[in-house]
C-alpha cells in the first residue's frame, strides 16, 4: 500500500498520511484548520514488513483503508520510546 506523508507546517512534529497522494478531501474540515498548511515530504509503500520509527505500520495501513488518512502526532514528553521502533528505511 503507498502512502504520502505530509508535515503540518503549523502543528510541529505532527504527519498526515494519505492514501492518494494531495487527496486533502479525506480529512474533517476542523482537522484541516488545526494543522495549517501540509508540506509534503515522503512516499512510501507500508508492506507489513514496513518498521515506522514512531507510528504501526499494521495500524496506519488499516486507517488508511478506512479512513483514507492517518496522523501521526508528536511523542508525549517523558514517554518510554517503543523498543521495537526502527528509523524508516
Amino acid at each position: 500500500m503507498q502512502a504520502y506523508v505530509y508535515k503540518s507546517l503549523r502543528k510541529p512534529d505532527t504527519y498526515v498520511f494519505l492514501s492518494a497522494r494531495d487527496d486533502f478531501a479525506r480529512l474533517p474540515e476542523p482537522v484541516l484548520q488545526q494543522l495549517g498548511s501540509l508540506q509534503f515530504v515522503l512516499e512510501v509503500e507500508l508492506s507489513p514488513e514496513r518498521k515506522l520509527a514512531r507510528a504501526d505500520a499494521a495500524t496506519v495501513r488499516e486507517n488508511l483503508g478506512s479512513r483514507g488518512f492517518h496522523i501521526q502526532f508528536p511523542p508525549v514528553p517523558g514517554a518510554p520510546v517503543a523498543e521495537a521502533a526502527q528509523p524508516d528505511a
